[in-house]
Protein backbone atom coordinates (compact mmCIF):
# COMPACT_ATOMS: atom_id res chain seq x y z
CA UNK A 1 0.00 0.00 0.00
CA UNK A 2 1.31 3.52 -1.06
CA UNK A 3 1.96 6.39 1.85
CA UNK A 4 -0.21 8.94 1.53
CA UNK A 5 1.05 12.38 1.32
CA UNK A 6 -0.27 16.14 1.67
CA UNK A 7 0.45 19.48 0.35
CA UNK A 8 -1.03 22.47 -1.57
CA UNK A 9 -1.05 26.10 -2.04
CA UNK A 10 -3.18 28.87 -1.08
CA UNK A 11 -4.99 30.40 -4.04
CA UNK A 12 -3.60 33.65 -3.93
CA UNK A 13 -2.82 34.17 -7.37
CA UNK A 14 -1.13 32.42 -10.47
CA UNK A 15 1.98 30.27 -9.64
CA UNK A 16 5.39 31.28 -11.12
CA UNK A 17 9.18 29.57 -11.42
CA UNK A 18 9.65 29.86 -8.26
CA UNK A 19 6.35 27.38 -7.70
CA UNK A 20 7.89 25.33 -10.12
CA UNK A 21 11.14 24.51 -8.89
CA UNK A 22 10.36 24.93 -5.65
CA UNK A 23 7.49 22.31 -5.34
CA UNK A 24 5.52 21.74 -8.80
CA UNK A 25 8.22 19.56 -10.01
CA UNK A 26 8.74 17.38 -7.06
CA UNK A 27 4.89 16.74 -7.15
CA UNK A 28 4.47 15.37 -10.71
CA UNK A 29 7.32 12.90 -9.21
CA UNK A 30 5.71 12.17 -6.00
CA UNK A 31 2.30 11.48 -7.83
CA UNK A 32 3.91 8.52 -9.23
CA UNK A 33 5.29 7.24 -5.66
CA UNK A 34 2.27 8.06 -3.13
CA UNK A 35 -0.94 8.42 -2.92
CA UNK A 36 -1.45 12.16 -3.65
CA UNK A 37 -3.94 14.86 -1.72
CA UNK A 38 -3.57 18.15 -3.12
CA UNK A 39 -5.17 20.73 -0.82
CA UNK A 40 -6.20 24.05 -2.58
CA UNK A 41 -6.15 25.57 1.10
CA UNK A 42 -8.93 28.62 0.68
CA UNK A 43 -9.62 28.90 3.95
CA UNK A 44 -6.03 29.62 5.07
CA UNK A 45 -5.89 32.97 2.83
CA UNK A 46 -8.49 34.24 5.61
CA UNK A 47 -5.38 34.36 8.04
CA UNK A 48 -3.84 37.29 6.33
CA UNK A 49 -6.70 38.68 3.40
CA UNK A 50 -9.89 38.18 5.06
CA UNK A 51 -11.18 40.92 2.75
CA UNK A 52 -10.21 39.20 -0.26
CA UNK A 53 -12.68 36.32 -0.55
CA UNK A 54 -14.74 37.75 -3.83
CA UNK A 55 -11.18 36.89 -5.42
CA UNK A 56 -10.75 32.87 -4.24
CA UNK A 57 -13.01 31.43 -6.81
CA UNK A 58 -11.55 32.66 -9.99
CA UNK A 59 -7.83 32.57 -8.06
CA UNK A 60 -8.73 28.57 -7.34
CA UNK A 61 -9.84 27.64 -11.15
CA UNK A 62 -6.35 29.17 -11.75
CA UNK A 63 -4.50 27.31 -9.72
CA UNK A 64 -6.28 23.72 -10.54
CA UNK A 65 -5.58 24.88 -14.55
CA UNK A 66 -1.52 25.48 -13.40
CA UNK A 67 -1.70 21.89 -11.60
CA UNK A 68 -2.60 20.42 -14.80
CA UNK A 69 -0.73 22.62 -16.87
CA UNK A 70 2.55 21.51 -15.44
CA UNK A 71 1.66 17.14 -15.13
CA UNK A 72 -0.31 16.85 -12.44
CA UNK A 73 -3.09 14.15 -12.91
CA UNK A 74 -5.92 13.99 -11.31
CA UNK A 75 -6.03 10.49 -12.31
CA UNK A 76 -3.11 10.36 -10.31
CA UNK A 77 -3.80 12.76 -7.33
CA UNK A 78 -6.69 13.79 -5.42
CA UNK A 79 -7.42 17.98 -6.16
CA UNK A 80 -9.56 19.61 -3.72
CA UNK A 81 -10.87 22.56 -2.04
CA UNK A 82 -10.16 22.94 1.71
CA UNK A 83 -13.64 24.78 2.46
CA UNK A 84 -15.82 22.34 0.94
CA UNK A 85 -14.88 19.55 3.80
CA UNK A 86 -16.71 20.75 6.58
CA UNK A 87 -15.45 18.37 8.82
CA UNK A 88 -11.35 19.84 8.61
CA UNK A 89 -13.25 22.99 10.89
CA UNK A 90 -14.82 20.11 13.56
CA UNK A 91 -11.16 18.26 13.80
CA UNK A 92 -9.38 21.83 14.33
CA UNK A 93 -11.95 22.47 17.02
CA UNK A 94 -11.10 19.17 18.00
CA UNK A 95 -7.06 19.66 18.01
CA UNK A 96 -7.18 23.54 19.55
CA UNK A 97 -7.65 21.80 23.02
CA UNK A 98 -4.56 19.69 22.84
CA UNK A 99 -2.14 22.65 22.22
CA UNK A 100 -1.60 26.06 24.29
CA UNK A 101 -1.47 28.95 23.11
CA UNK A 102 2.14 30.01 24.10
CA UNK A 103 2.79 26.69 22.17
CA UNK A 104 1.75 28.29 19.05
CA UNK A 105 2.70 31.35 19.85
CA UNK A 106 6.64 29.66 19.36
CA UNK A 107 6.54 28.51 16.16
CA UNK A 108 9.54 30.78 13.93
CA UNK A 109 7.40 31.41 10.63
CA UNK A 110 4.72 33.62 12.68
CA UNK A 111 6.43 36.40 13.19
CA UNK A 112 7.81 36.13 9.36
CA UNK A 113 3.94 36.17 8.29
CA UNK A 114 2.82 38.79 10.66
CA UNK A 115 5.49 41.44 9.11
CA UNK A 116 4.95 40.16 5.38
CA UNK A 117 1.49 41.00 5.63
CA UNK A 118 2.17 43.95 7.75
CA UNK A 119 -0.06 42.66 10.70
CA UNK A 120 0.66 43.91 14.49
CA UNK A 121 -1.61 41.61 16.33
CA UNK A 122 -2.29 37.98 14.90
CA UNK A 123 -6.50 37.08 14.70
CA UNK A 124 -6.94 33.71 16.24
CA UNK A 125 -7.24 32.35 13.23
CA UNK A 126 -3.54 33.28 12.51
CA UNK A 127 -2.22 32.19 15.83
CA UNK A 128 -3.87 28.54 15.14
CA UNK A 129 -2.84 28.26 11.36
CA UNK A 130 -0.65 25.48 12.26
CA UNK A 131 -4.02 23.82 13.76
CA UNK A 132 -6.31 23.84 10.78
CA UNK A 133 -2.77 22.65 9.20
CA UNK A 134 -2.86 19.69 11.79
CA UNK A 135 -6.88 18.44 10.94
CA UNK A 136 -5.60 19.42 6.70
CA UNK A 137 -3.04 17.03 7.34
CA UNK A 138 -4.24 14.06 9.97
CA UNK A 139 -7.73 14.07 8.52
CA UNK A 140 -6.29 12.17 5.24
CA UNK A 141 -4.10 10.57 7.73
CA UNK A 142 -1.40 11.39 5.43
CA UNK A 143 2.39 10.01 6.02
CA UNK A 144 4.14 12.23 4.82
CA UNK A 145 4.15 16.17 4.04
CA UNK A 146 6.80 17.88 1.56
CA UNK A 147 7.61 21.24 2.68
CA UNK A 148 10.39 23.40 2.88
CA UNK A 149 12.82 24.14 5.56
CA UNK A 150 11.39 26.96 6.75
CA UNK A 151 7.74 25.35 6.93
CA UNK A 152 8.97 22.33 9.42
CA UNK A 153 8.23 23.84 12.32
CA UNK A 154 4.36 23.55 11.34
CA UNK A 155 4.55 20.00 10.76
CA UNK A 156 6.16 19.78 14.05
CA UNK A 157 3.42 21.36 15.50
CA UNK A 158 0.90 18.73 13.99
CA UNK A 159 3.08 15.77 15.12
CA UNK A 160 2.35 17.42 18.85
CA UNK A 161 -1.14 17.13 18.47
CA UNK A 162 -1.13 13.60 17.02
CA UNK A 163 0.99 12.15 19.42
CA UNK A 164 -1.43 14.07 22.58
CA UNK A 165 -4.40 12.75 20.70
CA UNK A 166 -3.20 9.43 20.92
CA UNK A 167 -1.73 9.22 24.15
CA UNK A 168 -5.01 10.82 25.87
CA UNK A 169 -7.64 8.73 23.66
CA UNK A 170 -6.34 6.12 21.25
CA UNK A 171 -3.76 5.50 18.40
CA UNK A 172 -5.68 6.91 15.70
CA UNK A 173 -3.42 9.07 14.07
CA UNK A 174 -0.05 8.31 12.09
CA UNK A 175 2.72 10.53 12.95
CA UNK A 176 3.42 12.31 9.67
CA UNK A 177 6.58 13.26 8.91
CA UNK A 178 8.21 16.46 6.68
CA UNK A 179 9.52 15.13 3.30
CA UNK A 180 12.15 18.23 2.84
CA UNK A 181 13.56 17.28 -1.05
CA UNK A 182 17.60 17.65 -0.76
CA UNK A 183 17.66 18.88 -4.52
CA UNK A 184 15.14 21.71 -4.33
CA UNK A 185 16.19 25.08 -4.09
CA UNK A 186 14.91 28.76 -5.00
CA UNK A 187 14.90 30.67 -7.56
CA UNK A 188 15.87 34.64 -7.04
CA UNK A 189 13.20 36.81 -8.38
CA UNK A 190 13.93 39.08 -11.26
CA UNK A 191 14.96 42.13 -9.45
CA UNK A 192 17.44 39.91 -8.00
CA UNK A 193 15.79 39.94 -4.64
CA UNK A 194 16.30 36.32 -2.61
CA UNK A 195 13.08 35.04 -3.79
CA UNK A 196 10.11 35.17 -6.32
CA UNK A 197 7.06 36.57 -4.50
CA UNK A 198 3.69 37.72 -6.05
CA UNK A 199 3.71 40.42 -3.48
CA UNK A 200 6.95 41.73 -4.47
CA UNK A 201 6.12 41.59 -8.12
CA UNK A 202 9.55 39.95 -9.54
CA UNK A 203 7.99 37.00 -10.69
CA UNK A 204 7.46 35.12 -14.41
CA UNK A 205 4.18 33.42 -14.41
CA UNK A 206 3.64 29.59 -15.84
CA UNK A 207 0.83 31.38 -17.36
CA UNK A 208 2.72 34.06 -19.10
CA UNK A 209 2.94 34.83 -22.35
CA UNK A 210 5.82 35.31 -24.60
CA UNK A 211 6.10 38.97 -24.87
CA UNK A 212 5.45 38.79 -21.01
CA UNK A 213 8.55 36.54 -20.67
CA UNK A 214 10.11 38.39 -22.98
CA UNK A 215 10.09 41.92 -20.93
CA UNK A 216 10.69 40.23 -18.04
CA UNK A 217 13.49 38.65 -18.88
CA UNK A 218 15.23 41.30 -20.97
CA UNK A 219 14.69 43.55 -17.96
CA UNK A 220 16.29 41.03 -15.39
CA UNK A 221 18.94 42.05 -13.07
CA UNK A 222 22.17 40.38 -13.43
CA UNK A 223 25.84 41.26 -11.97
CA UNK A 224 25.32 44.96 -10.95
CA UNK A 225 29.07 45.61 -10.46
CA UNK A 226 29.28 44.99 -14.51
CA UNK A 227 28.47 48.43 -16.18
CA UNK A 228 29.66 47.29 -19.83
CA UNK A 229 29.07 43.88 -21.43
CA UNK A 230 33.45 43.41 -21.96
CA UNK A 231 34.04 43.31 -18.55
CA UNK A 232 34.21 40.39 -16.49
CA UNK A 233 31.58 39.31 -14.90
CA UNK A 234 30.05 37.33 -11.57
CA UNK A 235 28.27 34.06 -12.84
CA UNK A 236 27.89 32.71 -9.22
CA UNK A 237 24.23 34.35 -7.22
CA UNK A 238 23.46 36.07 -10.97
CA UNK A 239 19.79 35.47 -11.61
CA UNK A 240 20.20 35.12 -14.71
CA UNK A 241 22.40 31.96 -14.80
CA UNK A 242 20.29 30.19 -11.89
CA UNK A 243 17.76 30.42 -13.91
CA UNK A 244 19.68 28.67 -16.97
CA UNK A 245 20.81 26.03 -14.56
CA UNK A 246 17.55 25.30 -13.06
CA UNK A 247 15.60 25.16 -16.37
CA UNK A 248 18.35 24.06 -18.95
CA UNK A 249 18.12 20.48 -17.40
CA UNK A 250 14.25 20.48 -17.54
CA UNK A 251 14.88 20.12 -21.39
CA UNK A 252 17.56 17.31 -21.31
CA UNK A 253 19.33 18.92 -24.46
CA UNK A 254 23.39 18.55 -24.39
CA UNK A 255 23.64 21.09 -27.11
CA UNK A 256 22.03 23.57 -24.69
CA UNK A 257 24.06 22.42 -21.65
CA UNK A 258 27.51 22.91 -23.69
CA UNK A 259 25.81 26.50 -24.47
CA UNK A 260 25.53 27.11 -20.88
CA UNK A 261 28.89 26.51 -20.07
CA UNK A 262 30.49 28.33 -22.91
CA UNK A 263 28.50 31.72 -21.50
CA UNK A 264 29.62 31.35 -18.27
CA UNK A 265 33.21 30.99 -19.33
CA UNK A 266 32.84 34.03 -21.90
CA UNK A 267 30.43 35.97 -18.81
CA UNK A 268 33.78 35.75 -16.53
CA UNK A 269 36.24 36.96 -19.26
CA UNK A 270 34.23 39.83 -20.28
CA UNK A 271 33.38 38.53 -24.22
CA UNK A 272 29.50 38.14 -23.88
CA UNK A 273 27.03 40.95 -22.96
CA UNK A 274 24.12 40.45 -20.76
CA UNK A 275 21.94 41.29 -23.63
CA UNK A 276 22.63 37.86 -25.13
CA UNK A 277 22.83 35.61 -22.22
CA UNK A 278 19.19 37.12 -21.15
CA UNK A 279 17.94 36.23 -25.21
CA UNK A 280 19.52 32.42 -24.83
CA UNK A 281 17.83 32.11 -21.63
CA UNK A 282 14.57 33.55 -23.13
CA UNK A 283 15.33 31.26 -25.87
CA UNK A 284 15.25 28.36 -22.96
CA UNK A 285 12.40 29.57 -21.17
CA UNK A 286 10.48 29.80 -23.96
CA UNK A 287 11.51 25.79 -24.80
CA UNK A 288 10.44 25.20 -21.36
CA UNK A 289 7.21 26.80 -20.97
CA UNK A 290 5.81 26.17 -24.53
CA UNK A 291 3.95 22.76 -23.66
CA UNK A 292 2.95 24.04 -20.38
CA UNK A 293 1.03 26.95 -22.26
CA UNK A 294 -0.43 24.44 -24.60
CA UNK A 295 -2.04 22.05 -21.83
CA UNK A 296 -3.18 25.03 -20.22
CA UNK A 297 -4.90 26.26 -23.53
CA UNK A 298 -6.81 22.61 -23.50
CA UNK A 299 -7.86 22.58 -20.10
CA UNK A 300 -8.80 26.62 -20.63
CA UNK A 301 -11.19 25.50 -23.43
CA UNK A 302 -13.19 22.81 -21.14
CA UNK A 303 -14.19 24.51 -18.09
CA UNK A 304 -16.59 21.90 -17.13
CA UNK A 305 -13.89 18.90 -16.89
CA UNK A 306 -11.53 21.68 -14.49
CA UNK A 307 -15.21 22.12 -12.74
CA UNK A 308 -15.70 18.19 -12.53
CA UNK A 309 -11.32 17.14 -11.22
CA UNK A 310 -12.61 19.70 -8.27
CA UNK A 311 -15.86 18.13 -7.77
CA UNK A 312 -14.52 14.92 -7.54
CA UNK A 313 -11.57 15.38 -5.65
CA UNK A 314 -13.02 17.22 -2.69
CA UNK A 315 -15.96 14.29 -3.01
CA UNK A 316 -13.11 11.67 -2.21
CA UNK A 317 -11.30 14.22 0.28
CA UNK A 318 -14.44 14.75 1.96
CA UNK A 319 -15.00 11.02 2.57
CA UNK A 320 -11.71 10.46 4.14
CA UNK A 321 -12.48 13.27 6.25
CA UNK A 322 -15.88 12.20 7.27
CA UNK A 323 -14.47 8.68 7.82
CA UNK A 324 -11.67 9.96 10.01
CA UNK A 325 -13.97 12.55 12.26
CA UNK A 326 -16.24 9.22 12.69
CA UNK A 327 -13.33 7.31 14.14
CA UNK A 328 -12.32 9.99 16.24
CA UNK A 329 -15.60 10.86 17.88
CA UNK A 330 -16.15 7.01 18.75
CA UNK A 331 -12.41 6.94 20.10
CA UNK A 332 -13.12 10.03 21.95
CA UNK A 333 -16.38 8.94 23.00
CA UNK A 334 -18.99 11.57 21.57
CA UNK A 335 -19.94 9.39 18.76
CA UNK A 336 -23.44 10.58 20.54
CA UNK A 337 -26.84 8.77 18.38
Amino acid sequence: MKKRILTGDRPTGRLHLGHYVGSLKNRVKLQDEYECFFIIADLHTLTTQPEKTAELKENIRQLVLDYLSVGIDPEKATIYVQSQIPEVAELAVIFSNLISVPRLQRVPTLKDVMRDAHIEIPSMGLLGYPVLQAADILMVKANLVPVGRDQASHIEVTREIAREFNRIYDEVFPIPEALIPKDIGTLPGTDGKAKMSKSAGNVINLSDDSATVKKKVMGMYTDPKRIHGDEPGDVEGNPVFIYLDAFVPELRDQSLELRVKEYKQRYQKGTVGDVQVKEFLFEVLEEFLQPIRQRRTSFEKQPELVDQILREGTTKARAEAQKTLTEVKKVMKIDYP
